[in-house]
């Protein structure tokens, strides 16, 4: 009997096409080690986003394709995740403890989009990531409601502010440092000198990912956070509705501009589906973010419905994710988590800190 060779078993990986990476795993150079000890296979996979949901999946997929080459007798997969940081604009330092930020925009309000934004990062987190929510919406924070957390946070040196944590999620806003009902009487300047200090003053704890909630539109703090902020990739939250998709368009083009990646489209309310009759009608239109996202050349993520437990849930301050883990909504957010930190894995990586400082110092 022939001996098993290690071409043989990765060609038998490749006839598998990952769905979120788009290609095979041995393209995608997610295969690191391939050992063989007479008719048995051991097989080291590494991937650069987390993939805890669709782990077990993974693995019994693989290993009929792999149980299938000649000779083999058994086989077993060590899969790991490696979330590493991805380079961010042109001059924009990353910064510490955190190693991807992702923005979450919209170009107008009512679309959902903190809805989203919190969802996102507690499927991120579900998947086994380490992940920090900030909310940049200075004059209308809703993170702390939907996290269904309150109170000033701690500061252990005088000078830092330790994050709120809620459901396994790190997370900052300005709604912890006010009353709920107290407006934001700010010009911009002060708006976004807020969003730095909430960003730059919190003692973030070793995030693989921060998500950060914008407010609607494209004004001072989308600005500030194109210049000053290392933003790896940005999501667009939509509507199917024309007047929704023209002001996504913004937001989309705006980001393009100051060279953040797109990691693509949510179309949010996509369709309601009668909870008496089961009738399903597209009360926003249909297909506005598939189009966009055709347009633009850029992913698109995913849809989801219009469906008031989303609403009620985050309400209570108990987000789907957490309110109803293994329901039909939430593996929509887990898919949709995927595909964006999937896409994020391909983009370019950061090396700066491979590199020495160098510094000059009089002698």
């Amino acid at each position: 009997m022939s001996e098993i060779t290690e071409q043989q078993i990765n060609e038998a990986i490749a006839t598998y096409a990952d769905p979120y990476l788009e290609t095979d795993l041995v393209s995608a150079k997610v295969v690191k080690n391939v050992s063989i000890d007479g008719a048995n296979v051991s097989v080291d996979l590494e991937f650069g986003f987390p993939i805890d949901g669709y782990k077990a999946d993974l693995e019994k997929t693989l290993s009929e394709k792999v149980s299938a080459v000649a000779g083999v007798d058994s086989v077993s997969f060590n899969i790991s995740t490696n979330i590493v940081s991805h380079a961010a604009q042109k001059g924009v330092k990353l910064l510490d403890n955190i190693k991807n930020i992702i923005a979450v925009a919209s170009g107008k309000g009512g679309v959902g989009k903190s809805t989203s934004a919190v969802n996102l990062a507690l499927a991120l987190s579900s998947e086994g990531a380490r992940v920090g929510i900030l909310d940049a919406d200075i004059y209308g924070p809703s993170q702390p409601r939907m996290l269904g957390v309150s109170g000033q946070p701690e500061s252990k040196d005088g000078k830092s502010l330790e994050p709120v944590n809620s459901y396994h999620l790190q997370s900052m806003s300005i709604g912890y440092l006010i009353d709920e009902d107290t407006p934001m009487i700010w010009r911009g300047p002060m708006v976004t000198q807020a969003l730095e200090q909430l960003l730059n003053d919190t003692h973030w704890d070793n995030l693989d990912y921060l998500v950060i909630d914008l407010p609607p539109g494209t004004g001072d703090t989308q600005l500030t956070l194109a210049q000053k902020i290392p933003v790896s990739g940005a999501v667009i939250i939509t509507t199917p509705q024309d007047i929704s998709l023209l002001d996504a368009r913004k937001g989309l083009k705006m980001f393009e501009k100051v060279q953040v990646p797109i990691l693509g489209v949510i179309e949010n309310m996509s369709i309601h589906i009668c909870s008496e009759c089961g009738h399903e009608e597209h009360i926003f239109g249909e297909g506005g973010g598939v189009r966009m996202a055709e347009e633009e050349s850029v992913d698109f993520l995913g849809s989801l419905p219009l469906d008031k437990q989303i609403r009620a849930d985050t309400d209570a301050g108990k987000p789907t994710l957490v309110a109803d883990p293994d329901g039909r909504i939430s593996q929509i957010y887990r898919e949709i988590a995927r595909r964006a930190t999937a896409k994020l894995a391909n983009q370019a990586k950061d090396y700066s800190t491979r590199f020495p400082t160098i510094k000059i110092v009089n002698t």
